[in-house]
């Protein structure tokens, strides 16, 4: 038996898209056998907790057509071609909600939906905000919300929040805050 690995035998493109990139391979299994895997390649994104002085959490509330409701979403965007996760970070942040941070922590990385992407998603830990002005790409309609972070956790089990990143985000930062999450400094200052 091999390592386990599948064994790309073909790899057909379905669609290239401006986000995605779906591929239909056939692959040999490590039995010998083979079967056919639904592949969707993705740049990867981030998502930013931000989080005031105050305690309070910045989030969005956009439509989404993929799931055809509006969610409540931590600050997020895709990654640039060849793009540094933290780079995009501090871009997204100011363009959603129009703010810099004196800090950063990364809270994880994490493959999205591994059975089917390569999609990995970056997550950050924001603080010491500063006003800025906002300006979202032009296909994009976003509400910013200001709740402190209890409200938003609240919010996550009364079923309110139902995206993964901002699930995640909000407990890790969550777990940091009480200290029982360590994380490293992203750059700047503590805030």
């Amino acid at each position: 038996m091999r390592d386990g690995r599948d064994e790309t035998l073909e790899r057909k493109t379905i669609f290239e898209g401006k986000v995605v990139r779906l591929y239909l391979d056939r692959v040999r299994l490590p039995d010998g056998k083979e079967a056919e895997r639904e592949v969707v390649l993705h740049r990867g994104a981030v998502g930013m907790v931000a989080l005031d002085h105050e305690g309070g959490v910045f989030l969005v509330r956009q439509y989404r057509h993929a799931t055809g409701e509006h969610l409540v979403e931590i600050p997020a965007g895709k990654l640039d071609a060849d793009e540094d996760p933290m780079e995009c970070a501090r871009r997204e942040l100011m363009e959603e909600i129009g703010c810099a941070a004196r800090s950063w922590h990364r809270l994880a990385s994490f493959y999205t939906s591994p059975g089917f992407s390569d999609e990995v998603l970056h997550l950050y830990l924001a603080r010491g905000l500063v006003q800025g002005d906002a300006s979202p790409d032009e296909d994009e309609f976003l509400e910013v919300m200001r709740v402190s972070l209890h409200e938003a956790l609240s919010m996550v089990a009364r079923g309110e929040i139902k995206d993964s990143k901002t699930v995640a985000g909000l407990a890790l930062a969550s777990l940091y805050l009480a200290g029982a999450y360590p994380l490293q400094d992203q750059g700047g200052e503590e805030a």
